[in-house]
């Protein structure tokens, strides 16, 4: 039975790895999952009250990095909120409608046509912002992946 639950915890740690590049896998719900496995199948002694406090706020961090590298990117190359609106929307559209590429070509697109639809933008405008979701994506998907890494390793120093 320890190997089974070993296996569910790591299995959830990579799932929520996987959430880094396909966004609609909540990817900090399954590390979290993963923690609460561990209690499930060991012990939550091991998991005391500092490790929850800390966890938690890894959480809140993990979800203020994704908003505010979207935004900072889009609004630092001259993108308005719908840019923000459109590239969340080709995030989450982008990787099923194109396989692995969708991830990058989805953000960038999805801003692009809000820009030149609501905003009423040049094509050069609307392309810079397109950038910048682009930057802000790939900003906020290496801080997320720090975070997990180290939440993942604050669990291991707690057990």
């Amino acid at each position: 039975m320890e190997v089974v639950g070993w296996i569910l915890v790591i299995a959830c740690f990579i799932i929520s790895f996987v959430g880094l590049v396909y966004p609609i896998i909540p990817g900090v719900l399954f590390l979290v999952g993963g923690f609460l496995l561990y209690g499930v199948f060991f012990s939550f002694a091991d998991l005391n009250w500092w490790f929850w406090v800390i966890e938690i706020l890894f959480v809140v961090l993990l979800f203020g990095a994704d908003t505010v590298a979207n935004a900072f990117g889009i609004k630092k190359f001259g993108g308005s909120n719908a840019g923000m609106w459109g590239s969340t929307i080709g995030l989450l559209i982008g990787p099923f409608v194109i396989p692995v590429a969708g991830i990058l070509i989805g953000p960038f697109l999805g801003a692009v046509i809000a820009e030149l639809i609501v905003e009423k933008r040049t094509f050069s405008e609307a392309v810079k912002s397109g950038v910048g979701s682009l930057i802000g994506f790939l900003t906020s998907t290496v801080a997320k992946a720090v975070i997990q890494i180290v939440m993942i390793i604050v669990f291991f120093i707690a057990i």
